[in-house]
């Protein structure tokens, strides 16, 4: 027999999902006969499954170990953590993410900054393995695989849904840091419309709306410039997939590095001298809003320090 207690993580969802998540190997028909003949029970009652788990339930499997072991598969990869922690309490980690780290996998055999959270936390006995089946923290934004800088991930069930709905809502303000080709002299407000095309993973930038278009808004401010390239700030008002890479390149200011928007041989120039392989995007600073569920962010401004290659492009 095996007995659980329902945690605040797990609380607020129905038996049934909490179930599906404990038993993953299971099939839903072999977890519903287990609560028919009340092999699984709900505080000591007979359940169907539906009931809405609040926390300090708890739930009992009169299940062999050997039955539980079958249906439970934990496929959580534990690797080395190599973390650059900017921010951390009990509901969240802000982490400044090297380029070259995937942000979600995109295959099993991959390994994330996901993997890498996930093994801090358990290597900190934050986390245990059981606490993973039932609950598991994650990011709530992304960053291109080549954007280095600020990810957001929430440690419970509060911290990924407040993270979550800030940056749904566009109340958390986000800026990046982008080392441009060009002379880029002020500050500009850019509006337009983007395509992306799925089977090519890249996007157009349009003037004006046409079919399938998203509106998008992108704000920059040069920090750094001169006759070959600029540093700018850039605040993404809008939150599309490959949006300041593209806006910047559909105004003649492409990144550095940028090998699907960039000038080929600005990117090849700057390889040859400077080490260059990738594009120099970083999520730089976020500016949270009022938070009443987490007051300890509320108003408060984060910053992801700019990679060491960056340095070099600040000319004494």
């Amino acid at each position: 027999m095996k007995s659980i207690i329902v945690s605040e993580n797990e609380a607020g969802q129905r038996l049934n999902k909490f179930l599906n998540k404990y038993l993953n190997e299971a099939p839903n028909s072999f977890i519903y006969k287990m609560l028919r003949k009340k092999n699984i029970t709900l505080n000591e009652k007979k359940a169907s499954g539906s009931e809405k788990l609040e926390r300090n339930d708890i739930i009992k499997l009169f299940l062999s170990d050997e039955t539980i072991d079958k249906f439970s598969n934990n496929k959580f990869k534990k690797v080395h953590a190599n973390l650059n922690i900017i921010y951390e309490d009990s509901h969240v980690l802000f982490v400044n993410k090297p380029a070259g780290i995937l942000s979600q996998k995109a295959k099993d055999t991959d390994v994330s900054i996901i993997e890498h959270i996930l093994s801090y936390l358990v290597e900190s006995n934050q986390l245990t393995l059981n606490e993973l089946q039932t609950f598991r923290p994650s990011i709530c934004n992304r960053l291109d695989r080549n954007t280095s800088g600020f990810m957001i991930a929430g440690k419970s069930l509060l911290g990924l849904q407040v993270m979550s709905r800030i940056i749904k809502d566009r109340t958390v303000q986000k800026f990046y840091r982008a080392i441009v080709k060009g002379n880029v002299k002020e500050e500009k407000y850019l509006k337009g419309y983007l395509v992306k095309e799925e089977k090519l993973n890249k996007v157009n930038i349009y003037s004006k709306s046409i079919s399938n278009s998203k509106y998008i808004e992108t704000k920059y401010i040069p920090v750094y410039h001169t006759e070959e390239y600029s540093i700018l700030e850039v605040e993404l008002i809008t939150g599309r997939s490959h949006q300041i890479r593209a806006h910047l390149a559909s105004i003649g200011h492409p990144i550095i590095g940028d090998d699907k928007y960039g000038d080929a041989k600005v990117n090849l120039f700057y390889k040859k001298h400077s080490g260059i392989n990738h594009q120099l995007l970083h999520s730089y600073r976020i500016v949270i809003p009022q938070l009443e569920e987490l007051p300890n962010l509320s108003n408060k401004e984060f910053i992801a320090k700019e990679p060491e290659y960056f340095a070099q492009f600040y000319k004494k």
